[in-house]
């Protein structure tokens, strides 16, 4: 049965002869950035729905999942992070979860459209509670100039909380930005970055940014699956890379101890989320 396209709003995945729907109650908004197209939905189910250039970002529902698994893992694996870059991340969802972390004493978020934040505020302000903590400082501007411009070894996490690799966040999967993460990145610094679908992307694009982040001299890479029921497949990750050291060695007591709540993420989680599927193994090289 067809859908009424009044009442559901549709992704296709073209490539992958897939998609994904949600219905829908009404458009609240719209309007053709300097960047890309914006959209509004507010759903029956899902509450508001983000999209960007036809493509879901995210849902009121469902979007701790991914700001969770893109934040605390390397957070917590990381010794001691004082100083936290978010490049992207104009809905601020992840920002809001690294500043739940006392020892973190600066997050930089740098996106290059203003209007993804602004039409967060508006209708998803749940997601930026943190905006304007002390701590933090949101910048407009190109995220990949921005690290290429930082100073040696400044940082310590750098979190790539990006769209799909096309248009403006195309560069952010590139080998000479990876290089521009690791110089600005202390010793034991960790760059994370979302890298797709296990399912669809492991061989296309997940195998390529594991290559990509060795060849500019990060000891230790790991995919970390999550689900992410608005997403192709339904199946994400987040892919870490670490200067020195290994990703099982993660403080575990201080996750336990952690004075903050979350939905998804807790020890067990981060645990499970070492572990790799076989088929991605293979694909690997692991």
């Amino acid at each position: 049965m067809a859908l009424d396209p009044k009442k559901w709003f549709t992704e296709i995945f073209q490539n992958e002869g897939t998609g994904f729907s949600l219905q829908i109650k009404k458009k609240c908004h719209e309007e053709q950035s300097k960047y890309q197209f914006l959209e509004i939905f507010e759903t029956e189910t899902f509450g508001h729905l983000m999209v960007i250039d036809s493509c879901v970002m995210l849902t009121e529902r469902d979007n701790f999942l991914y700001h969770e698994m893109m934040s605390h893992p390397a957070i917590f694996t990381h010794p001691s992070p004082k100083n936290v870059v978010i490049i992207g991340g104009g809905d601020c969802g992840t920002l809001k979860e690294v500043l739940k972390h006392s020892d973190v004493q600066k997050v930089t978020q740098v996106d290059i459209d203003e209007r993804v934040t602004r039409l967060s505020e508006q209708y998803f302000p749940e997601l930026c509670t943190a905006n304007n903590d002390p701590r933090a400082e949101l910048l407009f501007a190109d995220g990949i100039k921005w690290i290429k411009d930082a100073e040696a070894e400044s940082i310590d996490i750098i979190i790539i909380d990006s769209t799909d690799p096309v248009g403006p966040a195309e560069g952010l999967f590139a080998i000479d930005f990876y290089r521009d993460c690791f110089k600005a990145l202390s010793s034991d610094g960790i760059v994370v970055q979302q890298s797709e679908s296990p399912l669809l992307h492991s061989q296309s694009i997940i195998k390529k940014v594991h290559q990509d982040m060795k060849r500019v001299g990060f000891a230790n890479t790991h995919t970390m699956p999550f689900p992410q029921p608005v997403y192709p497949t339904g199946w994400w990750s987040a892919t870490m890379a670490l200067k020195s050291g290994s990703v099982s060695s993660f403080r575990k007591e201080d996750i336990d101890r952690r004075r903050f709540t979350t939905e998804y993420y807790n020890l067990g989680i981060h645990q499970g989320a070492l572990a790799i599927p076989e088929f991605m193994k293979k694909i690997l090289g692991c």
